[in-house]
């Protein structure tokens, strides 16, 4: 199991489009640290979000850790807009066609953290030419594109894939699940080695918020 303290990271993506300074508000009102910021093209997935616009303007009102989630099918063209508008972490995922390694060095040579993305049907071997390079693996525990969608069951093994690789490796990159987050998924993929959790609608719309967060970080 990871021996990284466990991070809840909201997904800002789950909040009120039309309020996003009051989604953001709530997450630190309850002294978190990080707050997950999805972008999509609909393409790489069928969906839109936010560009890079919406990122500053968010980060106007918080100083929370911006991961930034790039769905992109070019997202090495957006590496420094994203970086200039306040990310802190930069995510992208392996399966587009385009030098993954190059575009994780501009992330890094832009001042901001690295990580890779895998697909639900992208297995953990895909990842593994990048783990000494990254400070964050994104296993996607669903399809990306849209929220509120199950858990898949059969992304553990993967996450146990990845937790064995870091261990053997002796890499401290965090392991990170979004899709289907709720307490007892995210239960599961912490016994599978996951320390990052990426929660959007179980966030949002959870009775008591802070008796959520407080759950996680108990992880």
């Amino acid at each position: 199991m990871s021996k990284q303290r466990s991070i809840l990271a909201p997904s800002i993506l789950a909040a009120d489009h039309a309020d996003l300074a009051s989604g953001v508000a709530q997450i630190d009102a309850l002294a978190l640290e990080w707050v997950h910021i999805d972008i999509m093209d609909g393409h790489f997935v069928p969906n839109y979000s936010f560009g890079p616009e919406t990122v500053r303007a968010l980060r106007s009102r918080t100083k929370l850790f911006f991961d930034v989630h790039l769905m992109l099918d070019n997202p090495h063209d957006y590496v420094e807009p994203f970086a200039r508008a306040g990310a802190d972490l930069i995510s992208i995922h392996v399966e587009p066609v385009y030098d993954i390694a190059g575009t994780l060095a501009r992330i890094r040579e832009s001042g901001c953290k690295t990580g890779v993305v895998l697909n639900p049907a992208t297995p953990a071997e895909a990842a593994l030419p990048f783990l000494s390079i990254v400070d964050l693996v994104l296993v996607m525990t669903v399809q990306p594109g849209f929220g509120g969608q199950a858990f898949r069951e059969e992304m553990l093994p993967k996450i146990r894939d990845l937790d064995t690789a870091r261990r053997e490796r002796a890499l401290d990159f965090r392991l990170e699940v979004d899709g289907g987050i709720d307490l007892g998924t995210a239960a599961r993929c912490a016994a599978a080695g996951a320390d990052t959790f990426v929660c959007g609608t179980s966030f949002f719309r959870a009775k008591n918020q802070a008796e959520f967060a407080a759950a996680i970080s108990a992880l």
